[in-house]
This record gives C-alpha cells, structure tokens and sequence, in this order.
C-alpha cells in the first residue's frame, strides 16, 4: 500500500512487456487512460481502492473496452473506485483466459451484459454494491468454469434463474440485498459443490423443500428478511458441516426440526420473527460448537432445556418475546446473560440477572410431585381394602370351619339317658379349654367325648 496520487499518465502504455500491473490502494484519480489496452502482455491489472472515475462524456467504461486488446488478461481488479458508468457489451469480448472480474462498489449501473457469458474461462464474478438493476441473464449458465458469483447489494429484479443451476462448479453464489422475487429454484439444492449461499432482503415468497438436505457441503446459508413460508424441512438435518443458518425475518410455520441437533458444526443458528411453535427441541445440547442462538419473536411455549447449559460455547442467547414458562438455566453460558434474553417471558422464572420473578421452592416440579403422591395414596387406600377383605374373609372361613365338626359329628344328648356330673367332667377334662366350642347367650358350650365313644356337645 502506497500514497500515489494524481492521475495515472498515458505514457504507462509504453512499458510494453508489463505482465502484471497493480496500482490498488492508492490515490490516483481522473479517468482510467484506454492506453492501457496497449499492453499486449499483461496478465493481472489492479485498479482497486482508488478514486478513478468514469470518463464525463460517456455512459459506459470505455476503459474496457480497450483491454480487449490485452489478449492474456487474466484478472482484472476495479473494485472501490467511483466509475458510474455502465458495463459495455463488449466486456464479452475481454481474453477468454480472464479468471476474475472484480468490480464491487464502483457505482456501476444499467444491467448485466448478456456477451457476459462469452468469458467462459471466468471462475470468479463480483459486482457487489453497485446500482445494476434489470435481471440476471439466462446467457449466465455460459460460464461453466464459474465458482464465485456475487451480485449482493443491487437493484436486480425479477426471478432468479433456473440457469443458475447449470453452473456445475458454483462454490459461492451471493444474491442478497437486491430485489428479486418468487420462487427459490428447487434446483438450486442440487449443486453439490455449493457452500456460501445468500439470498437475504429480497421478496421471495416460496418454501424450502426437502431437497435443501442434498447441499451436505454448505457451509453458510442465509435467506433472511425474505416472505419465505412453510415449514422448516427435517433434512436440514443432513447438513453436517454448516457452520452459519439465518432464516430469520420470514414466514416460517411449524416446530423446530429436532433434526438440526445433528449439526454438531453448527456456530450460529438465527430463527427469529417467524411463525414457528412448539418446544425447542431438547436435541438441541448437541450443537456443542454453537455460539449465536437466536428464537426471539415467535410462539414457542414449554420450558428452556436445562441441558442448554451445556453449550460452553454460546455467547448470545434470545428467546424474547415468546410463551416460555418454567426455570431459566443458570449454569455454564446461562451465567453470562442477561434480562434482555428474556424479555417478556412473565411465566419465565429464574436468577434475579435474567429480570424474571424468583421461582417458588419445587415450582419446576411441583405438578409432578403432586402427582406422584397421589398415586401413592391411591395405591395406599387400594392395598388397604385389599387386606381388610382378605381379613374378613379369612375369618369368616375359621369361624365356619369351627362350627361344621359340630353340625356333622356332634350327636346331641337322648332325653331318656342320664349323665351324671362326674361323667361330664371325665368327658370334658374337667371343662378344659381346649374343648370350649363357644359361648352363647344360655352359656358356654363344650365338646365331650362320653365313655361309649359318643361325641356331645355339653
């Protein structure tokens, strides 16, 4: 990086073996001199950070225009400049071995040239931050070579094309912040190699299907602050290596994928301002490298899992505004954070730090302590009765058995044969105990045993 400044002469052109030229991060200013498409040999041409300009006459960067001449070109750097001309068309005439076109924040206008696609050797396309506006042309499936393709922050409109998805090496694709509409090409999800994919601040209204799950390699995936609707696919799951998810500011509808705990790479998850219901999902402690977890804004109900708090890793945590009730955990992440996580879960009860009222002693798990112990005392009462009545009937049965021997052995007494007390005593042992049958209102009652071997109850 040097201080150059002024503007840059004509006479640069006469350094006719110059393979590689950069002046970037400097402060030459005036227009860029067509002299330049003098140099036949030049590979690498860098014009980036400084304040060049576009020539007042003309609508278009005529500069470029002459570097069709340099036949070996291979990358051409014209990013923050103040050109506000626009793309000619013959930028598709530029050398067939150009690798890079950078030309982010250069206030470039009109639209993307469709000989664009000419530059089939082209592996990397940044526009970003310019004033491009019309669409993305379909002639861009041409660039079969291309790997980065970053139109962020534009003015393009309509749909985005389903010649996208014949770019078979797109590593990187950047469309956020412009103003495309409807739908996201399903076939977006079938280009393996894709790992950066940004479709934020648009208008795009459609779901997300389950062929999402096919991008195992994706890195980072944002389609925030767009009218995406339905539910979250389940085989955002397979996405084994992301690192970075922001959905946030759509119309998502449904429960939290359990599936999204298998993203144990996962560093920021950023589900906020949907429509989304339900718990959050206890697989959830197996996002062990999570670091951002944002689930504000939303109708999510039940408690936080206490097994959050083993996420060591997490820095923000939010879940504002949503039905939450029950404990706020207090170990591990939980310690760092403050009321502003919480806010205004009423239900919520925790540590004075998360500004939510103190919990009542056993308040978690006082419902189901209630209910254990009613299940004992039922279970309780139930035993009881069971004993009593097999008591009684037990008793019953003795009682019974004492009183058949009498029914069915015990002769009574014939009226004409005479006792005398001496025989009932010798009958009964002398009224032995062993022998009472019973007591009865007349007296108790004795079996006897007489000297003929008759059996009498006395």
């Amino acid at each position: 990086m040097n201080s150059f400044t002024g503007n840059l002469p004509d006479s640069i052109s006469n350094a006719s073996k110059l393979i590689g030229l950069d002046l970037s991060y400097n402060n030459f200013s005036g227009i860029v001199p067509n002299s330049l498409g003098n140099l036949g040999l030049l590979e690498i041409l860098g014009l980036g950070s400084n304040n060049f300009i576009s020539e007042p006459s003309s609508s278009e960067l005529n500069f470029i225009t002459s570097l069709t001449n340099c036949r070996k070109l291979r990358v051409l750097e014209i990013s923050i400049n103040h050109m506000t001309g626009s793309l000619p068309v013959s930028v598709g005439n530029l050398s067939v071995s150009l690798q890079e076109l950078n030309a982010v924040r250069c206030t470039i206008k009109e639209t993307i040239p469709n000989d664009i696609s000419n530059l089939s050797g082209l592996v990397r396309l940044n526009l970003y931050g310019n004033d491009l506006s019309g669409s993305i042309p379909s002639t861009i499936k041409g660039l079969q070579k291309l790997r980065v393709m970053d139109v962020g922050k534009n003015k393009l409109q309509g749909s985005i094309p389903n010649d996208l998805c014949q770019l078979p090496e797109l590593h990187r694709l950047h469309l956020g912040a412009n103003k495309l509409s409807g739908s996201v090409p399903a076939c977006l999800w079938n280009i393996s190699c894709l790992r950066y994919l940004r479709l934020s601040s648009n208008k795009l209204t459609s779901r997300i299907s389950a062929s999402f799950g096919n991008l195992k390699d994706l890195l980072e995936f944002n389609a925030s602050f767009n009218y995406l609707h339905g539910n979250l696919p389940s085989k955002i799951g397979n996405l084994k290596v992301v690192t970075q998810i922001d959905l946030s500011y759509n119309n998502f509808s449904g429960n939290i994928p359990g599936s999204i705990g298998n993203l144990q790479n996962l560093i920021t998850l950023s589900l906020e301002h949907n429509d989304l219901m339900g718990t959050i999902p206890e697989t959830f402690r197996s996002l062990v490298s999570l670091e951002i977890l944002d689930l504000s804004q939303k109708n999510l109900s039940g408690v936080i899992p206490k097994s959050l708090d083993e996420l060591l890793y997490l820095k923000y945590f939010n879940v504002s505004y949503n039905k939450l009730h029950g404990k706020i955990p207090s170990w591990g992440p939980f310690k760092n954070f403050t009321g502003q996580s919480f806010l205004p879960n009423e239900a919520l009860c925790g540590a004075t730090q998360f500004g939510v009222h103190p919990c009542k002693p056993n308040s978690v798990s006082r419902s189901k302590t209630l209910r254990k112990v009613a299940i004992i005392c039922v279970s309780f009462a139930i035993s009881l009765v069971v004993l009593l009545l097999t008591f009684i009937l037990l008793r019953r049965r003795r009682q019974k058995s004492k009183r058949l021997p009498v029914e069915i052995d015990l002769q009574p007494v014939a009226e004409y044969r005479k006792i005398t007390y001496q025989e009932i005593l010798k009958a009964t042992n002398g009224f032995e105990e062993r022998n009472l049958l019973g007591d009865g209102s007349f007296g108790s009652v004795y079996k006897g045993l007489l000297s003929d071997g008759m059996v009498v109850a006395l």
